[in-house]
């Protein structure tokens, strides 16, 4: 019983989940037209990688930011432009795969709080100099 278990947690590990899959063309291989890759890559820099810990797409070594990279590197070869691509993302994984959420009602506590945050602060430190002086 004690060697089952022991192969079920060994079988199970994280190190079986990577594809022993080739990677994608584009993944780590730029585009022939500069004016293409500077258009892919600053794109990539705005999307977000969803396995990843908050990091773009462009600086991730996950093997889903490698198929990120290799589609939008294919759809600008094949002439899309990188707003197109961006909506076809956003339709597809929401609002999370941008770094800029668009200013809705349901996101204006993201853009209020840092506001409310600082003017918190300012009350609070006025009134603590006022009680020093």
């Amino acid at each position: 019983m004690r060697t089952a278990l022991v192969w079920v947690a060994v079988l199970a590990s994280p190190g079986f989940a990577d594809s022993t899959l080739p990677a994608e063309r584009y993944a780590y291989t730029q585009l022939a037209d500069p004016a293409k890759e500077k258009q892919a890559r600053d794109l990539m820099a705005t999307i977000r990688c969803i396995v990843c810990q908050g990091q773009a797409v462009v600086d991730s070594d996950a093997e889903l930011a490698g198929d990120m990279r290799a589609l939008i590197r294919t759809r600008i070869e094949n002439g899309e432009t990188p707003d197109q691509i961006k909506a076809w993302l956003i339709e597809r994984y929401g609002n999370y795969i941008t770094y800029e959420p668009p200013l809705e009602p349901i996101t204006w506590p993201l853009w209020i709080a840092p506001l409310l945050l600082l003017g918190l602060g300012a009350w609070l430190a006025r009134g603590r100099f006022r009680k020093h002086r």
